[in-house]
């Protein structure tokens, strides 16, 4: 069942044109940055751009609220993650919190559809990891924004071309757990995410955040059996995608190749990733690497810059596979859940007028 998981292509009622709609909306400010001779600036923007994926229901005025209550996630997501990236201690302890919380209020607002959790923690994890200047704090945090509302505007205009003809872009199925189940997943993501950066930081890992962030991606898994695939597919997908990463910049691209190559990645990705995990991976790694690194790294380091994330992702698919382990380790969740009505029980007693 394992070796199917990991090759298996799965059919989808995804819209076609809907990766489309991602890559033009992560390329609006990476080309923006270009002209503005900003790439810097623009590739932040375009973090905040991924906010398109959480395009969820067929209705209009539901989709742009959506968007847009995602797209203040983002932004609050990447100011947590600035604040506190200047402690060493305190940050892996604050995104530990800031997960728990994350996946627990996703949960209760509904809107832990795919892709759910994953790119707020991705977000946080990417600005808590590496301390700021907080001069530049308030620039990166707007920067941000612009690629938020970029994405709600594009989606906007999609909406209206599209749902016309659209009758559903087919709606997702939420399991509805029990809060007791929540609360104790919410606890696992929070304390292995943490962990993560934790593990990170204390090897002094040149870019702590791509440990969480596999940490993460490997544990949205639906079953064990799911992560431990994921995790395999995470480690298989990232050492094809640098293999190939260091043969396209042997070209020595240009800082506009690059940006066509995010566009195009971008693309390639979301049009797989409801597909196939492990070949999605091969571009995923591909395009983090083209998003998130300097151009100094992609020019002249780029041996070193291959082995440290590869690195960085076994580590975080190994700590991401344990995690999975717990979430769904039924001992775990019913141990949890004892210890949580007692707590409660005992809460109540205390209460003024009850002996």
């Amino acid at each position: 069942m394992l070796w199917n998981q990991l090759f298996k292509f799965n059919k989808t009622n995804r819209a076609w044109h809907l990766p489309v709609v991602a890559g033009i909306c992560i390329g609006i400010p990476i080309l923006l940055g270009l002209y503005f001779d900003n790439l810097a600036a623009g590739k932040t923007a375009s973090i905040g751009a991924l906010v398109i994926l959480y395009i969820q229901s067929d209705k209009l005025i539901n989709r742009m609220m959506v968007l847009m209550v995602c797209g203040f996630g983002f932004i609050f997501s990447y100011t947590i993650g600035l604040i506190f990236s200047q402690s060493f201690w305190l940050s892996p302890l604050i995104l530990a919190l800031y997960t728990f919380g994350l996946h627990y209020a996703l949960f209760r607002l509904t809107l832990n559809k795919p892709p759910g959790n994953f790119f707020f923690t991705m977000i946080a994890s990417m600005a808590i990891a590496v301390p700021k200047d907080t001069v530049t704090i308030p620039a990166s945090i707007g920067y941000l924004s612009i690629g938020v509302m970029v994405s709600c505007v594009t989606g906007l205009l999609y909406s209206l071309l599209t749902l016309k003809k659209e009758n559903s872009i087919g709606e997702a199925v939420i399991i509805h757990q029990n809060k007791y189940v929540n609360i104790t997943e919410s606890i696992i993501l929070g304390a292995t995410v943490g962990a993560s950066l934790l593990v990170a930081k204390l090897f002094k890992m040149e870019n702590p955040y791509w440990i969480p962030i596999s940490c993460m991606a490997v544990m949205q898994g639906i079953t064990t059996t799911h992560v431990w695939a994921r995790a395999i597919q995470r480690v298989l997908g990232t050492l094809i995608g640098l293999v190939l990463t260091w043969c396209l910049l042997q070209f020595k691209l240009s800082v506009l190749g690059v940006c066509v190559c995010i566009i195009v990645l971008q693309t390639i990705v979301e049009f797989l990733v409801v597909r196939n995990y492990a070949l999605a991976a091969v571009f995923i790694t591909m395009l983090t690497i083209f998003l998130a690194e300097t151009n100094v790294s992609l020019t002249e380091q780029t041996g070193h810059l291959i082995k440290t994330r590869f690195l960085d992702t076994l580590i975080g698919s190994a700590i991401g596979a344990i995690g999975g382990w717990m979430l769904y380790h039924e001992q775990i969740h019913f141990y949890t859940k004892k210890q949580m009505k007692k707590t409660k029980v005992i809460l109540n007693r205390m209460k003024p007028g009850k002996e």
